[in-house]
Order: C-alpha cells, then sequence, then structure tokens
C-alpha cells in the first residue's frame, strides 16, 4: 500500500527479487499464471525455491508482488493526479474515473488480480491495497451521499469490480459495455435521490 513501503534490502536479496519478478511476468505472459509453476519460476530466475517460497510464499504471493508496482502508480494518481480521478473534482465524478480506472487495472491483469484475489477465503478483503481502494469509495460516497451508508456500500460497488465478475462481464459482454455496466452502477447508487415533499 502507498506510503507502506518495505525496508532497503541488501543489493543482492533486490537483484534476486528482480530476476524473480522479471522470470515471472515472463512466464505468465507467455504460458498463464495458472499454468506455471513455482518452481519454473525458480529456475527461470536462476534462483533456488526455498529463496523464492521465503521471500513470496506461494504464487499469489509473487502475483501481489507483480501487482505492486501497478496499484502504487493507481494509487499515486488518485491523490495527487488531475481531477476527476486525482482531487479537485465533485465526489461522484471521483467515483466515476476511480471505478473505470480500477476496471481498466484489473482487466488489464485479470490473471494476476485474480489469482491474489482468490489464493484463499477472504483473500482479497486482506490486501493492502484493497482496503485503500475500500477507504477511498467510502471517503467519496460519504461526500456524495451523506444519507447512506458508506463502509458496506463502497463493500458492494467493489464486489462489481473482483476479478472474478469483471472476467465474467468482459467474457459475455466485451470490455465496454462491461465499462458501461459498472458506470451505470456507480452513478445510479451515488447519486442521492431527492427527498419528496408532502404538496398536501
Amino acid at each position: 500500500m502507498l506510503g507502506a513501503r518495505p525496508p532497503k534490502e541488501r543489493a543482492d536479496a533486490a537483484r534476486n527479487r528482480r530476476k524473480v519478478l522479471a522470470a515471472a511476468a515472463s512466464l505468465f505472459a507467455e504460458k498463464g499464471v495458472e499454468s506455471v509453476s513455482m518452481d519454473a519460476v525458480a529456475a527461470a530466475a536462476g534462483v533456488g525455491k526455498g529463496t523464492l517460497f521465503r521471500r513470496f510464499g506461494d504464487k499469489s504471493g509473487l502475483a501481489a508482488a507483480l501487482l505492486d508496482e501497478r496499484e502504487r502508480d493507481l494509487q499515486q494518481r488518485i491523490l495527487s493526479g488531475p481531477p476527476p480521478l486525482g482531487p479537485g473534482a465533485p465526489a461522484r465524478d471521483r467515483l466515476a474515473a476511480f471505478f473505470a480506472a480500477y476496471l481498466e487495472y484489473v482487466l488489464g491483469h485479470l490473471d494476476l488480480v485474480r489469482m491474489s484475489e482468490t489464493a484463499s477465503p477472504g483473500a482479497r478483503f486482506r490486501i493492502g491495497a484493497y482496503r485503500f481502494w475500500h477507504r477511498h469509495v467510502a471517503i467519496l460516497l460519504a461526500e456524495a451521499r451523506p444519507d447512506a451508508d458508506a463502509e458496506p456500500l463502497s463493500h458492494a460497488l467493489l464486489a462489481a469490480v473482483s476479478a472474478e465478475v469483471a472476467g465474467v462481464l468482459r467474457a459475455e459482454y466485451g470490455a465496454g459495455r462491461a465499462a458501461a455496466a459498472v458506470t451505470c452502477l456507480v452513478e445510479s447508487v451515488s447519486h442521492q435521490p431527492r427527498v419528496a415533499h408532502d404538496s398536501r
């Protein structure tokens, strides 16, 4: 998560990490995440299996490490980039921009995101980046819809762009219709309904 960078690595550890991530990215792109074993990644990177497992734990940890840089980029754009994704736009516009950017990120790295989210029950909700996304959405929702319970509603909205759901939407309807559906959902939820006035 942004602002929580790990301690400085030793030069050899940093070098091994770069080799592992480069090897994993290449193998995943060539063969697909599901078809690549940790043994294959270790062999391609020229490191021992023990080193690989100690550093990343399992394939989902490797997927999370590969996604880290991409997540940080999106987080930085949210915190200090131009509006409407960054500060300076109305909350409803920022919500729509965030979900469009997040869906693009998920679909661009679908296999890796799916791996990181489904490694174990509830894995998605333990990822540091997910907590960042949820907090961002909750803050904007609270501003756009002060009548709504923003915390659970944010989880419900983010469920619509989980890797599993996003993958089904793209496979069934294509990326364009998937994005339009998510935008429609976000805009309908973030729009505060008018209060009916009694005309009697």
